[in-house]
């Protein structure tokens, strides 16, 4: 558990752990450099219950202290907590009989719930309900373009799948969405509980609010990245449809990785422009047998539309990218 500043919720965030029905656990909680009373709460808990351990992170940032905790870990199965955070009680242990019952070569998840003092954007409250709604169907990686399907503070693996997957070892922000991504590669499948299994709480603080590193200008290169490692096809014509500001930053991304693409819009005043030296085409004027597509439309009903269109073509690959 990387911990940088929290000491307003740390408290209740450690107490959920000392309450969890499985008993059998360590936490490897690694100050991040904090300047509030952390690390004071910290060695406060690791005092009281031995299966504490509070260290300091020798460098900087979520990566690094990652690495820190998993290097001193000792458990079969590992799994992270983020500090401002609630465990429901039965956490730990709906996760590990997940694994323990199927064995290795998946990752155990469950739902999870966001909670505030300030009532919840609407982001918040459709990006629950989307992974929500994935996790229960077993579908994480079904969109894995559109978002991190895995939340980042409510899975469990093996520690084998866990380095199998290269653990924390990657240096690409956003970590958690990265990790995703390589669990995806290495076919670690997701199983998930029915019941919620993590209280997310959303803060002025949190460093998806505040840390340059979870800002979207890194989330489209890491998308193209894992794109073009796993599911790029150069064999088959990729398009990319949709031309608006999210559609032009792809297009941008794909260009740096020298992926050759066409560009689709279904805009009549933008068809036949030159955008970065590539033509815009009418989506209806195309073939798309035996394509991959990636869409960067983001209204739902265009979603529905677009894809009532690719389905009436034979063995083509779509992509939601947001």
């Amino acid at each position: 558990m990387p911990v940088k500043n929290a000491d307003l919720f740390l408290d209740e965030c450690i107490e959920s752990i000392i309450s969890q029905s499985y008993s059998n656990w360590e936490l490897l909680a690694v100050n991040d450099n904090s300047t509030d009373e952390t690390l004071e709460i910290l060695k406060r808990f690791s005092t009281l219950d031995s299966r504490i351990t509070a260290v300091n992170n020798q460098k900087n940032g979520i990566i690094e202290a990652l690495k820190t905790g998993y290097n001193i870990s000792k458990g079969g199965f590992i799994t992270r907590m983020d500090a401002d955070d609630v465990m429901p009680k039965i956490k730990l242990e709906k996760l590990q009989k997940l694994l323990i019952i199927s064995g290795k070569g998946f990752v155990a998840t469950g739902l999870v719930k966001y909670f505030s003092e300030k009532p919840l954007g609407n982001g918040y409250i459709k990006y629950e309900q989307w992974l929500n709604d994935l996790s229960s169907k077993g579908l994480n990686y079904s969109e894995i373009y559109k978002e991190c399907p895995i939340p980042s503070p409510c899975w469990m693996m093996w520690k084998d799948d866990f380095e199998l997957c290269g653990g924390f070892n990657s240096e690409t922000y956003p970590e958690d969405y990265d990790l995703a991504f390589r669990m995806y590669q290495n076919k670690i499948q997701p199983k998930c509980s029915n019941e919620i299994l993590h209280h997310w709480r959303d803060s002025e603080n949190r460093a998806s609010r505040i840390n340059n590193n979870y800002k979207d200008n890194h989330f489209i290169p890491l998308k193209i990245k894992h794109f073009k490692d796993i599911d790029y096809n150069p064999n088959n014509q990729l398009y990319l449809w949709g031309a608006g500001k999210k559609g032009k930053k792809i297009a941008q991304a794909l260009l740096k990785n020298n992926i050759p693409f066409r560009w689709l819009c279904n805009y009549q005043s933008k068809i036949g422009r030159n955008i970065y030296e590539i033509i815009m085409e009418d989506c209806d004027a195309v073939n798309l047998n035996n394509s991959q597509i990636i869409i960067a439309v983001a209204n739902e009903s265009d979603q529905k539309e677009i894809l009532k269109t690719i389905l009436k073509f034979n063995s083509t690959n779509y992509f939601y990218f947001c």
